[in-house]
């Protein structure tokens, strides 16, 4: 593996308490001594979706002095922001440091982040950068659908497709029925060229169950990887997207079932304040036993 004597390389789960479930990230609690390349190549050794690398000193807002920049590859490139490997960091330094507050400096911008002891687990709570959502052009939905091999029908018209962002960019597109959701089998590399395209970091597919109540899935083709089991930065996105339409209330807390559908099964709680623009994601995480 790429990396200097005495890195600690870390794996945990997020938005599970099961290491068998939610999303695995790659954890460097100290990356200060590695450079781009060798990060890249720890994240593509490991595989996951995402890993991220406290790289040294970052801002503070001043009450807390822990600020840290912080940085994510996946195995093919560098991400703006990760929510996933965020939760995993979080919880993981909280594990060696204690529960508390920490800033965190991405390249989308600050990201605080609240670890707190929830009976005997410990769960992290991300604030996102200033959202927006906008518009996808026709012919782009439509090369969407076709990699996908979505008819339009199959579309719910209660929740139109956008393009939303909370650190990164996400599509948005919501199936009618939970069958559709299911039935993921997308041409990889025809994806990817639009999503290149339009600068997505994932394409957020969702089914509504109830009012609060969602399931999701993310493809993640130019991460190098077919789905990403539970997706932090694409929950804040979607949270983002469904108060900007007016779909729930401007104060809600709204939970995200994904990862079912690959046998890894995670929770993400969403919440959205009156008043406040930023989207809240918390999960759960816990580390990954190395193998036998």
């Amino acid at each position: 593996m790429h990396q200097i004597p005495g890195t600690e390389v870390l794996r945990y789960t997020a938005f599970s308490a099961d290491p068998e479930g939610g999303n695995p990230a790659g954890v460097v609690l100290d990356a200060s001594g590695l450079d781009d390349a060798a990060m890249l190549a720890i994240a593509a050794e490991l595989g996951y979706s995402e890993s991220a690398f406290l790289t040294g000193p970052g801002d503070t807002d001043g009450s807390t002095g822990r600020g840290y920049t912080i940085r994510y590859f996946s195995p093919k490139a560098e991400v703006p922001f990760c929510g996933h490997a965020t939760v995993a960091t979080a919880i993981a330094f909280a594990e060696r440091n204690g529960p508390g507050d920490l800033v965190l400096t991405t390249r989308a911008g600050t990201v605080p982040v609240t670890i707190a002891q929830d009976g005997a687990e410990l769960r992290a709570t991300l604030t996102s950068v200033e959202p927006h959502v906008s518009d996808v052009a026709p012919d782009d939905l439509a090369e969407a659908l076709a990699a996908l091999d979505w008819p339009a029908a199959d579309l719910d018209p209660a929740l139109p497709p956008r393009i939303a962002f909370a650190g990164a960019r996400h599509l948005v597109l919501a199936a009618a029925s939970r069958e559709r959701l299911a039935e993921l089998d997308y041409d990889f590399a025809r994806l990817e060229s639009l999503m290149h395209r339009l600068d997505l970091t994932t394409v957020q597919l969702v089914w509504r169950e109830s009012q609060a109540v969602f399931h999701v899935r993310d493809p993640f083709p130019v991460g190098g990887v077919v789905e990403d089991p539970a997706t932090g930065a694409a929950a804040a996105a979607f949270g983002a997207y469904l108060r900007e339409l007016a779909l729930v209330p401007d104060a809600a807390v709204l939970t995200l079932h994904q990862g079912e559908d690959m046998g890894r099964p995670g929770t993400l709680t969403v919440e959205l304040r009156a008043g406040d623009a930023r989207v809240r994601v918390s999960g759960t995480g816990t580390r990954i036993p190395a193998a036998e």
